[in-house]
């Protein structure tokens, strides 16, 4: 008889896993993400938040089938796919995507696929290869889909609306306590059809997208770019990037071990955000309160640069002065944030949600963060650092 399992899920209830998908959460690279916390360091502000990236997982996973049944399709390999779809996901999740780019031009989606394809293991025993191997599965096939090439079965995984997006933010809004991730995941499914091999909604499903999109905007302005949870961020990235090495998959845990003994100034920040002692924001400019010629200086400002003279002026090592400017680098780790792409079937024609209502395009033009340009440091610097912060950025 076939192992059978069922695994108590706080969203879903009892999920039923069974051979492919029981043999992969078995594996190293899926356990691993039972380890990576799927908000970073979201729960220095929302307690609650300790979830990770393996219940995110397996509920994409769920989501995508029932998807799939919705639209009366093969699901097989598109649940394998949305299983696997943030296997290649490195420690606190998308804190450290855009470093991760910057020194190998690889994202966690392209770590994923090396994963897939046997080509980064982190076992012996069982990887996710293997796995796929022994079930008869192309790895490739499942790549195809993780990449785009799938028309509909991408897009339920990677679409402007898909089975990731619902579960992160219902899982989410759980977890930290807020309320603006509440939307309607089984209307949303129901009213999906299939039309010219692409994914559309029906008219009915209008209320559900417009919730869902609102809880979208909600829970990055609230949650997950909340000001706190950036400073905290961008104190880990300032430690990893004065050392070289490779982080891609290790787990939280063994990120800060790793930093903790890699020098006295990455020793000092774990100590900060362990106990919570975080840089303040000492200067910061919305980009309302630009003008044409400071919006045309933060376009070309070089933030190392900017840091190193603030820290001389102050008499500080420059790894206590961070610039944020959040712009290219969020877009960058999260690219559907501001995506409302999303097909509604209408009489018969196929429609831009914004040609519908309103709401798709005014949260598409809503600002990302309510800052510009911050610049943060250790409390006792923060009035010395306001005093020059604004001459050195903008002359």
């Amino acid at each position: 008889m076939e192992n059978i399992k069922f695994i108590r899920d706080s969203l879903y209830g009892n999920i039923k896993v069974e051979g492919i998908i029981l043999e992969l959460l078995e594996t190293a690279e899926l356990q691993r993400l039972h380890g990576i916390k799927q908000l970073g360091f979201t729960y220095l502000v929302y307690p609650g938040a300790n979830h990770t990236r393996f219940e995110h997982s397996l509920g994409t996973a769920f989501i995508a089938g029932k998807i799939c049944e919705a639209l009366g399709i093969e699901k097989e390999e598109i649940v394998i796919a949305s299983l696997l779809h943030d296997v290649g996901h490195g420690p606190f999740s998308h804190t450290l995507e855009n470093i991760l780019h910057e020194r190998t031009g690889k994202n966690h989606v392209d770590i994923g696929k090396d994963i897939i394809l046997g080509r980064k293991i982190l076992s012996e025993h069982k990887n996710v290869a293997e796995v796929l191997e022994k079930y008869g599965i192309d790895n490739k096939e499942i790549v195809e889909i993780l990449n785009g090439e799938k028309e509909y079965s991408s897009e339920i995984i990677h679409g402007s609306l898909d089975a990731d997006q619902i579960d992160y933010l219902m899982r989410d809004a759980y977890y930290t306590g807020v309320a603006y991730g509440v939307i309607d995941s089984d209307r949303l499914i129901q009213t999906m059809k299939l039309y010219d091999g692409k994914i559309v909604f029906e008219k009915k499903g209008i209320s559900a997208l417009e919730s869902l999109l609102v809880a979208r905007a909600l829970m990055y302005s609230s949650v997950y770019l909340h000001k706190t949870v950036r400073i905290a961020e961008l104190m880990l990235v300032k430690a990893i990037k004065k050392i070289d090495f490779d982080f891609s998959l290790l787990n939280d845990c063994e990120l800060i071990e790793k930093l903790k003994n890699s020098g006295e100034y990455q020793k000092d920040i774990v100590s900060r955000l362990k106990y919570r002692k975080l840089f303040k924001k000492a200067f910061a400019k919305s980009f309302d309160e630009l003008n044409e010629k400071e919006r045309g200086i933060l376009a070309e400002v070089n933030i190392s640069d900017v840091e190193e003279e603030i820290a001389k002026k102050v008499g500080i090592d420059d790894g206590y002065i961070i610039v944020d400017i959040p712009g290219k680098d969020i877009l960058l780790s999260e690219p559907r944030i501001r995506k409302v792409d999303i097909k509604v079937i209408d009489d018969g024609k196929v429609k831009n949600l914004g040609e519908l209502t309103p709401l798709a395009n005014a949260l598409q033009a809503r600002g990302i963060t309510d800052w510009a340009i911050m610049v943060c440091c250790p409390e006792e610097y923060r009035r010395e650092v306001e005093k020059y912060s604004n001459k050195i950025i903008f002359g």
